[in-house]
């Protein structure tokens, strides 16, 4: 719909002061239901880790196998990414988040009738994957872009800290329906979950501030609609046709490919399991995992706080070897119950658990410019690689080994080796942050009201 449409629709008409005829700008309403809409499609992450046990037990599948499935799902869930951005640009924000939103829901319900471990890959690798994915970080960066000139790096921090947040934050209440229900009952809370945001999404979320009459929170002129733009798949294969050739593409890629790694890869697929073979009853471990998905919000909202006054690549630097020397530490604070090293560890990697993504999109924005939330995407996409890649890794090695202690001092090595590379990484042109989105044309102040009618 163009902003005429709005317009003739509600009555309103575009404003040439900036601001909304509210007490509070339209942005930050629509930055709450994009945030509510992260939180529901994320909480579908922090299952795997609570599923290995309960379909090891029921089927007689090895914890290899489940974690295959585990892999598909945020291998699928980061190549998604940047198509969904595309497609973002080129069919609107809100129909690809229902598209995706119902797409989540036909995986988890036919989750629930599997037999077969290949059916698990299909259903939960493929399609909760490709949902999820595209209600993702990218997501959060189109509406960050779009709606946000100030507070940008804000509005990010606080958008993908609901990531993690709805991550973890379902974990104790996931794990009590296991252990009473069953694990069925449990996906089928999250797919109502779902459902009730697919009816958020429709009444509240808009694409473009132009959309209801309004500037971007912060801008000085008033922004018309992006033009529509053709080929969006085009558009994103060429993006990352040309940011590959950058040095600069695969520095950012590889540290984020690290933080995968040692976010979704280890502590969310293998954490619960892992405190379960010292002990630790799965309700304890869970809310564990839960309590780092809090301070994982507190952390990022602070990071992208940061992200707005100081140099992004010394952040990163500084959270990776933060991460680093936490998981050397990990394997000796494990027992049967959480004592005080325990908590303190999930407080301390709960703050630099997500931080690490407002700088990242903040950096592709800086380097790339307007293409930088579809080269966030790709670079999102490889970040996923890392975590499917860890997730596979890490299941084998407890399958061989009979324990996860190798794969934390991996880990430990593999954040050491991002704070190197993030050394590295350009500082970019900051004022690429403030360019409108791609597609889109600035308006004269003058003809605001004008244009709005074209």
């Amino acid at each position: 719909m163009t902003s005429t449409d709005h317009s003739k629709s509600s009555g309103e008409t575009a404003v040439d002061n900036g601001r909304a005829p509210a007490l509070v700008h339209r942005a930050w309403l629509i930055a709450l239901v994009a945030g509510a809409t992260i939180v529901a499609a994320a909480a579908f992450a922090a299952m795997p880790g609570l599923l290995v046990d309960p379909l090891h037990t029921e089927y007689d599948w090895s914890r290899g196998s489940i974690g295959v499935a585990a892999s598909v799902n945020m291998i699928v869930y980061g190549l998604i990414a940047p198509f969904a951005a595309a497609l973002m640009d080129r069919f609107g924000i809100r129909r690809i988040a229902l598209v995706a939103l119902t797409t989540v829901i036909a995986g988890a319900g036919l989750t629930t009738v599997i037999t077969d471990s290949w059916q698990l890959t299909l259903y939960w690798g493929f399609l909760v994957g490709a949902g999820t994915g595209s209600l993702a970080m990218t997501f959060a960066a189109t509406i960050a872009n779009n709606w946000f000139v100030e507070r940008r790096g804000l509005v990010i921090g606080a958008l993908t800290g609901a990531s993690a947040f709805g991550q973890l934050v379902f974990l104790p209440a996931l794990a009590w329906i296991i252990d009473h229900q069953g694990w069925r009952p449990a996906i089928v809370t999250l797919a109502l979950t779902a459902f009730v945001m697919m009816i958020l999404v429709v009444l509240i979320l808009r694409d473009h501030p132009a959309d209801v009459g309004q500037r971007p929170y912060g801008a000085t002129s008033f922004v018309i609609t992006p033009r529509t733009e053709q080929g969006a798949a085009r558009r994103t294969v060429r993006v990352l046709r040309d940011s590959v050739r950058s040095r600069q593409f695969w520095l950012l890629a590889g540290t984020f490919a690290v933080c995968g790694a040692t976010t979704n890869g280890i502590m969310w697929t293998h954490f619960v399991p892992a405190a379960q073979d010292h002990g630790m009853a799965v309700t304890v471990a869970a809310a564990l995992v839960s309590a780092i998905g809090v301070f994982s919000l507190v952390g990022t909202i602070a990071s992208g706080w940061l992200t707005d006054r100081v140099d992004p690549r010394g952040l990163l630097v500084a959270y990776y070897l933060g991460r680093a020397v936490l998981l050397a530490v990990l394997p000796a604070l494990f027992g049967p119950n959480a004592g005080a090293a325990l908590i303190a560890f999930v407080v301390v990697f709960g703050l630099l658990d997500v931080a690490t993504v407002p700088p990242t999109i903040l950096l592709c924005r800086r380097v790339f410019g307007a293409d930088g939330a579809i080269v966030f995407g790709w670079v999102n996409a490889i970040h996923q690689v890392g975590a499917g890649a860890m997730a596979v890794f890490g299941g084998f090695t407890r399958d061989v080994t009979g324990n996860y202690g190798p794969v934390w001092f991996m880990a430990a090595g593999l954040c050491a080796i991002a704070a190197v590379l993030a050394l590295q990484i350009a500082r970019g042109d900051a004022s690429t942050e403030n360019d409108p989105a791609p597609g889109t044309r600035t308006a004269n102040p003058d003809n605001d009201n004008e244009q709005a009618r074209v």
